[in-house]
């Protein structure tokens, strides 16, 4: 029995009860250990009492333990103590996505589709490691306050999907694939077919398939085809119906293939909705829905789902009645098709010539035969430029690449004739002072230059220069671009090539643009829209526009980092102030609770609120009169990476020091 102000685990104090399920309950705890607020979801008394239920919930629970991603809650630990079996996961913030489809009936297209490929991107995380969830439904997905998606409850699903349970299957039905629902084999290709269903429903405010029973649900995700959701929402673009129709095909080998292929058009579609890229294979080429097998409807009325007699007699009238309407359908069609046949059927069974190739089938080698062509034009262009066939290659771009992929200098000891001044020419203002004051202890005075073509806060240098040697302590004056002559050139295409390293991402530029146009940037870029918070600004011609943005444009981060935006309402003096225990950055690769991390708080605009080294967390902040409404919280520190042994060759790797950063966005508040 759960209490609030007792203690599990030795560590986590139960402070309040913040949600149910069909299987759990979830308490908001603090880890006394760790000193943060965690999320502790207990196992119900019936299901604790399952040990085959409990073994296999504990072993898939510490299998996804492992899975740190921005998509997905993280899983922190799992225990039992008093016949209490809990899993302690991330805190998040909000509100599951079923209850925000029902606060706002239905979602925009444009909302869905950066929702869904949040969720993808988590399931692509978790796919690469073997772990299928089995259960993704919009229960099972969080909505943070700050517009972060999450997936969470890894693991259970495995857990479940062995064991007669019939308190929760309702709701996870009307998203189960037909493989799932004969009890076969599941993969990630259910995964991607739940979503497809979950992506319908946001769309439409409903779910293509309901019934009186569980059982009458999971045939008709057996035999019935799925109605397009622009049957229920006119605005849905030719794209977006495509995807959901191909997510949801009864074949996996129609569906999608995994999530990154997924994501790829769900991306596509932010960008032009109208055109018909996706590739869908129509149903009627490759014969039609049959109905479910006697042993595929036994299957779902005894895999997993125990029915009661008055349950199982009206599936088995509906059952028959629907065999009996498919069955006069059938016989209708094979007459129409075998007209010339015999009239009483004895040359049914006759077999039919192979159809002629399909319009689809056509279009697909001819597109095939186009990008075939291109891709090999690119190649001669390319090669032609790398020999100078077409002209030397810009210096400026060259030198851009190469100030992208330089990774921050590692710090170095004062020598005898001072501390070398490093070259953060190129980079943004907030990172130039983080590594001048926390790598290297000196004081940063801020200039600005109008004549620089450069993107705004962007450096362009330093005085003293880079290489110098200087005193510690000194004073060094950084010039950054005040952005009046820059003109942004490049495509995302061109961006994203001189990303520094695999799975990182280089932050586009949304200054100026409406919130709506800024999200789809920052989506189809690969990084998370987080808030928008209304600010004055002087600058008149950006009144109702995106005014800045909490990571400066060019800066290479990892993909799904959350960007937050200030919207303008125009000129105003208006000040915030940010109050809060910051805590370790867990988050992190081979963080360890000990490890000497430099903890730095810049503003949007550029000024330095924290700049310390640290051991010891939470770090407690409070700063007021700030006059930008984001910053950006950095993490840096050096961990030792675990040793991994090659189970084939035996070879041992990992084990090295690497320094590592991680980056919090900081949304402060406005001050009366």
């Amino acid at each position: 029995m759960i209490k609030i102000g007792m203690i599990i685990g030795d560590r986590y104090e139960v402070l309040e009860k913040i949600g149910t399920g069909g299987m759990s309950d979830v308490y908001k705890a603090k880890d006394h250990k760790l000193n943060r607020l965690v999320a502790v979801k207990v196992l119900k008394q019936e299901f604790s009492e399952n040990e085959n239920f409990v073994s296999k919930f504990r072993v898939e629970a510490q299998s996804t333990a492992g899975l740190m991603h921005p998509n997905i809650v993280n899983v922190y630990d799992v225990g039992d103590e008093d016949g209490i079996n809990y899993i302690v996961m991330e805190l998040v913030d909000g509100i599951t996505l079923k209850k925000y489809i029902e606060k706002k009936s239905r979602l925009s297209v444009k909302e869905a589709v950066s929702i869904a490929i949040q969720v993808a991107m988590g399931l692509e995380a978790a796919h690469n490691n073997n772990i299928i969830h089995r259960d993704i439904k919009p229960q099972n997905i969080m909505i943070s306050k700050e517009g972060k998606v999450k997936v969470t409850d890894f693991g259970i699903a495995k857990a479940a999907t062995s064991n007669t349970i019939t308190s929760n299957v309702m709701g996870s039905v009307h998203y189960t694939s037909p493989e799932q629902a004969r009890g076969g084999y599941s993969d990630a290709k259910s995964d991607i077919y739940s979503l497809g269903i979950t992506l319908f429903e946001m769309l439409t405010g409903r779910v293509p398939f309901n019934g009186d029973t569980t059982v009458a649900i999971a045939i008709k995700h057996i035999q019935e085809d799925l109605p397009s959701p622009a049957d229920y929402n006119e605005e849905i673009p030719v794209s977006v119906e495509k995807i959901v129709l191909k997510c949801c095909q009864k074949s996996p080998d129609r569906r999608y293939q995994n999530a990154a292929e997924l994501i790829t058009d769900l991306k596509k579609s932010l960008i032009t909705p109208d055109k018909d890229f996706v590739d869908l294979v129509d149903p009627d080429e490759e014969g039609q829905t049959r109905v479910a097998s006697e042993q595929e409807i036994a299957s779902v009325k005894n895999g997993g789902h125990k029915l009661s007699d008055t349950e199982q007699m009206r599936l088995k009238e509906d059952v028959i009645r629907e065999d009996y309407a498919k069955d006069k359908k059938n016989s209708r069609r094979d007459y129409e098709e075998d007209e010339d046949d015999d009239f009483y059927g004895y040359n049914r069974d006759r077999r039919r010539k192979p159809a002629p190739p399909s319009r689809i089938e056509k279009l697909t080698i001819i597109m095939a035969v186009i990008s075939a062509v291109l891709v090999g034009f690119i190649v001669i262009l390319l090669l032609g430029r790398s020999m100078g066939l077409f002209g030397a290659e810009d210096s400026s771009g060259a030198e851009a690449s190469s100030t992208s992929l330089a990774t921050t200098e590692t710090p170095g000891s004062q020598g005898t004739n001072g501390i070398q001044v490093p070259d953060v020419t190129g980079k943004s203002y907030a990172e130039a002072v983080s590594i001048l004051t926390t790598d290297k202890g000196f004081k940063v005075e801020k200039a600005e230059d109008s004549a620089n073509t450069a993107p705004k806060d962007t450096v362009v240098s330093t005085n003293p220069a880079a290489g110098s040697k200087v005193t510690s302590g000194a004073t060094i004056t950084v010039t950054v671009s005040n952005g009046s002559n820059y003109v942004k050139t490049e495509t995302a295409a061109e961006a994203a090539t001189i990303a520094k390293a695999e799975g990182q991402v280089t932050v586009p530029n949304v200054i100026g643009k409406t919130s709506e146009e800024a999200v789809i940037i920052l989506v189809e870029s690969g990084l998370t829209a987080g808030s928008i918070v209304e600010t004055s600004n002087e600058d008149s011609n950006l009144t109702g526009l995106i005014c800045a943005q909490s990571i400066a444009v060019g800066t290479s981060v990892s993909e799904g980092t959350i960007i937050n935006m200030e919207l303008s309402t125009g000129p105003a003096n208006v000040t915030y102030s940010y109050v809060a225990d910051i805590t370790a950055p867990t988050e992190g690769e081979n963080y360890t609770p000990g490890l000497s991390v430099r903890v730095s708080l810049v503003t949007s605009d550029g000024v330095t609120l924290l700049s310390t080294t640290t051991t010891d967390f939470p770090v407690q902040a409070t700063y007021k009169g700030i006059t930008s409404p984001t910053g950006t919280l950095t993490f840096v520190y050096t961990a030792t990476a675990p040793q991994v042994t090659n189970p084939d060759t035996g070879e041992i790797t990992g084990g090295g020091t690497q320094e590592y950063t991680v980056t919090r966005a900081v949304t402060f508040t406005q001050e009366n």
